[in-house]
């Protein structure tokens, strides 16, 4: 029985490790905010969205739109959709890795500080 509860156990702790909330791992969420400003703020200043209100950057509108997460940010980012322009011809993989890190962790703070 003890065995069995260890088993299970393990496999909970490896379930959540491996399919919880992706790290955060490669990007800099620093010099994210400065790409983001230099880049980002016309549009999503504060994390809000001027062109559409209803698909801001806060976590709930992230969550809404399966947007939570730094491959979903990167590819947005990169490949642009609807009315955002693409980017990755002009910021490289890693400074849209950045922005992805900075956006996700501002999210997480409401965008307060």
């Amino acid at each position: 029985m003890k065995r069995l509860l260890s088993i299970a156990l393990l496999a909970i702790a490896i379930f959540t490790v491996g399919f919880g909330r992706p790290a955060l791992a490669d990007g800099d969420a620093v010099k994210g905010a400065k790409i983001f400003s230099a880049n980002c703020t016309a549009c999503h200043i504060g994390g809000g969205n001027v062109v559409m209100a209803q698909k801001t950057l806060k976590k709930a509108a992230l969550e809404k739109y399966s947007m939570n997460s730094i491959e979903a940010i990167t590819t947005q980012v990169t490949k642009g959709k609807n009315a955002m322009p693409a980017f990755g011809g002009r910021l490289n993989p890693q400074q849209i890795e950045d922005v992805a890190t900075y956006v996700l962790s501002q999210s997480e703070k409401d965008w307060k500080g």
